[in-house]
């Protein structure tokens, strides 16, 4: 039996520790993390996706629908075409909320955790 200290040993006969990032990634605490993130933005992707392709679909098929003047000149394509962006600022802002109140305090006490291993 080979009694020297692990740093004396030959690289082939190290017994490989797993790198502490793997032991973060398997712990339930990460786990959490990505669930808080999976379940608020899987949902809102494919809510925005789908809203999406709706105003692509009513631009190309539904041409009276889209060209009905509201007021003016502003007819429903553009309001929905303006509201395309409006959903992307509001989207861009709630998950920003999201991630202070609930995604980032979870990663910082993951890091810390992380950092105080090291």
């Amino acid at each position: 039996m080979d009694t020297a200290p692990a740093s004396d040993r030959p690289d082939d006969q190290r017994q490989q520790e797993p790198p502490p990032y793997a032991e973060v990634q398997a712990s339930a605490e990460f786990g959490e993390l990505r669930r808080a993130h999976r379940s608020f933005a899987f949902p809102l992707t494919i809510a925005f996706v789908s809203w999406y392709l709706l105003y692509v679909l009513l631009s190309n098929y539904a041409d009276d629908f889209m060209g009905t003047k509201l007021a003016g000149n502003i007819n429903v394509a553009l309001v929905f075409g303006l509201a395309q962006f409006l959903t992307t600022f509001l989207i861009a802002w709630w998950y920003s909320r999201h991630a202070a109140a609930k995604l980032d305090p979870r990663s910082a006490a993951i890091k810390s955790t992380l950092d105080g291993g090291a």
